[in-house]
């Protein structure tokens, strides 16, 4: 089940959002992601914030993070991981905008295949300034009935 974040959710959502973040980006300076964390915490609640629900045990096991069009994070606890919970999370977010677009990181293949399998293209190259890491800014647009 996907719906909006509650209050309840934030403590298992920034502990999604950290380990996430430090598995998939190990190239990522130690220690940036938990200076970032509270910073992170501050915002998510006025954010577009959608949680997966598993059926069974009723706990928050994926996320996804909206500003407007912009995917600001996409996160599946490790163990939930290739079960479609990206894939239903991210196609909630289709259904409710026309066009999203999103940074990953270059070094972290897995989410620039998933991002690619689920219609995204690179639109351009970077490297992001906070973190020194490159990236490729993405999108996906609805298609034209």
């Amino acid at each position: 089940m996907i719906r909006p974040l509650t209050p309840e959710d934030l403590d298992t959502v920034m502990d999604l959002w950290l380990a996430g973040n430090e598995q998939a980006h190990p190239f990522v300076p130690e220690g940036y992601w938990r200076r970032a964390a509270e910073r992170v915490r501050r915002e998510l609640p006025r954010a577009e914030v959608l949680v997966h629900v598993d059926a069974r045990t009723h706990a928050v096991d994926g996320f996804i993070g909206l500003s407007e069009d912009y995917v600001a994070g996409l996160f599946v606890r490790a163990d939930a991981r290739s079960q479609g919970i990206g894939h239903a999370l991210l196609g909630e977010a289709k259904r409710r905008h026309g066009e999203l677009c999103l940074h990953a990181y270059r070094d972290n293949p897995r989410a620039v295949a998933f991002y690619t399998r689920e219609g995204f293209t690179v639109r351009s190259k970077s490297v992001d300034e906070a973190t020194g890491a490159a990236e490729y800014e993405m999108a996906w647009s609805a298609p034209r009935a």
